[in-house]
C-alpha cells in the first residue's frame, strides 16, 4: 500500500494531494493517509512500505518521525532531499559542489561581507533561507536595506520571468514559463503560468540540478541569462499549476512503480 502524507497547503480549489489519490484510484492502486501528528515514530508498525511526502510543515516534530520513519520504509521524497531543498543555502552548495549553474550567492553573518557583496554587484536579491511561494524576497540596492542578518544575497538577473521545471525519476517532463513584471514571478505572487516546451539546455540544467540535490522528484526553477540556464532554486514539495502535463497521472503511476518494485 502506498501511505500518503497530504500537502497542508491544500485547499479545495487547488488540491495536489487529492489529484495524485484520484489518479491512483484510477489505477487501482491501494493507499492510505498518513497524518504525521498522529504517528509516534519509534512503534508506528510501518516497515517496508512506502510513504509519499506530498507537503509538510517546516517544524522539527515532522522532519524527525519521516526521519526515522525511513530506517525502515521508502520515503518519497526522502528526508535528506527535502530538508536540502528546504534550505537555500544548502541547496546552492550541493549545485556548485556538481558543476550545475546558479547566481553567484553568498550567506554571511558579517554585515562588512554583505555590504561588500552589495557594492560588487550593485543590485541583490535577499531570500529568507526558509521562505516558499516567494514570501520575504525582496531587491536590495542601498546597505540600509539589507536588514538584520544573516543573509542569503544573490545576485539580481534582470528578467520578466522565470521557468519552473518539473523533474520525475530525473527526466524532466513538464515545464512553465511565470511571467510578471515583479520580482517575484510565483504564481502565489501573482505571476502568470503558462506551459512551454522543455528545449534541450532546459532539460539538461534541470535535470542535472535534480541530480544534485539527489531527489525522486521536484520542480527547478530557472532564470535566462546571457550565459543560458542558471538555477534559483529547486523545490521538493512543487506544485504544478498551469503545466500541460499530466503531472498527477505521472506521479501516481511513478508511486505505483516504486512500491511494485519494493515487494518484486
Amino acid at each position: 500500500m502506498i501511505h500518503i502524507v497530504p500537502k497542508p497547503t491544500d485547499t479545495p480549489d487547488d488540491n495536489s494531494t487529492g489529484a495524485v489519490m484520484r489518479e491512483l484510484e484510477r489505477a487501482d492502486a491501494r493507499y492510505g493517509v498518513l497524518k504525521l501528528d498522529a504517528v509516534d515514530p519509534l512503534d508506528s508498525g510501518l516497515e517496508n512500505e512506502l510513504i509519499w511526502v506530498c507537503g509538510i510543515r517546516q517544524d522539527g516534530h515532522q522532519f524527525e518521525t519521516l526521519n526515522v520513519l525511513s530506517l525502515h520504509n521508502r520515503v518519497i521524497n526522502t528526508p535528506e532531499s527535502i530538508v536540502a531543498c528546504a534550505s537555500k543555502v544548502m541547496t546552492t552548495a550541493l549545485l556548485i559542489a556538481n558543476g550545475v549553474r546558479t547566481p553567484e550567492t553568498a550567506y554571511m553573518q558579517s554585515e562588512e561581507q554583505a555590504r561588500e557583496f552589495l557594492r560588487r554587484h550593485g543590485k541583490v536579491v535577499y531570500k529568507p533561507l526558509y521562505g516558499y511561494d516567494g514570501n520575504g524576497i525582496r531587491l536590495v540596492t542601498e546597505p540600509g536595506e539589507l536588514g538584520p542578518g544573516p543573509w542569503y544575497l544573490q545576485e539580481f538577473v534582470k528578467n520578466d520571468r522565470d521557468f519552473r521545471v518539473f523533474v520525475l525519476g530525473g527526466e524532466a517532463v513538464g515545464a512553465i514559463a511565470r511571467v510578471s513584471d515583479t520580482l517575484m514571478h510565483n504564481i502565489h505572487q501573482g505571476g502568470i503560468g503558462m506551459p512551454v516546451d522543455i528545449d534541450e539546455e532546459m532539460r539538461a540544467t534541470a535535470e542535472a540540478a535534480a541530480a544534485a540535490i539527489g531527489i525522486d522528484y521536484c520542480g527547478v526553477d530557472l532564470l535566462r541569462d546571457r550565459e543560458g540556464y542558471t538555477v534559483l532554486e529547486v523545490n521538493g514539495t512543487p506544485n504544478w499549476h498551469c503545466m500541460a502535463a499530466p503531472i498527477p497521472a505521472l506521479l501516481a503511476r511513478y508511486l505505483i512503480e516504486r512500491e511494485r518494485e519494493m515487494h518484486a
